[in-house]
């Protein structure tokens, strides 16, 4: 069973007649969030942009929201999120911006309303950390990039 939890959100006024993050399929994971950008942004191939969605959140405590790629628009595009996943914290309250890159061949138009990113709540595990003078021993060991071949 997948639990559910409420949380605040709140439209901006950038964001006037678009809709709120949501499940394209009832089996969906990540909600879609749209371009509130005023005018289309022209990305030429390898520049970066900062696109905003018109949407701030309201996490409860103990979770996180983490903002993605979407699939189609990596594959067709070349388009993703630089710093994927971008974080979300429960306690931030500005709106939410989407860094994009376009890796493709060819310039990208960002058009508003497009659906960009897709955003994923999940719980948050805080560590406390134990400081050792040894940590036990596994066998991978301190086996790093490449060590299986």
């Amino acid at each position: 069973m997948v639990e559910k939890i409420r949380a605040g959100i709140k439209k901006l006024p950038n964001a006037e007649g678009l809709s709120f993050p949501s499940y394209m399929t009832p089996g969906s994971a990540g909600m879609d969030l749209c371009a509130a950008v005023d005018t289309n942004v022209t990305m030429d191939v390898g520049e970066t942009a900062l696109i905003p969605t018109g949407l701030s959140i309201s996490l409860p405590d103990g979770y996180e929201a983490q903002v993605r790629p979407r699939s189609g628009l990596a594959l067709k595009y070349g388009v993703t999120v630089l710093n994927a996943p971008g974080t979300v914290d429960a306690d931030y309250r500005g709106e939410i911006k989407i860094i994009l890159i376009n890796l493709g061949q060819v310039p990208f138009l960002v058009r508003r309303g497009e659906r960009i990113a897709q955003m994923i709540v999940s719980k948050v595990v805080k560590v406390e950390w134990d400081e050792r003078e040894s940590l036990d021993h596994t066998k991978r060991s301190e086996g790093g990039f490449g060590h299986t071949g």
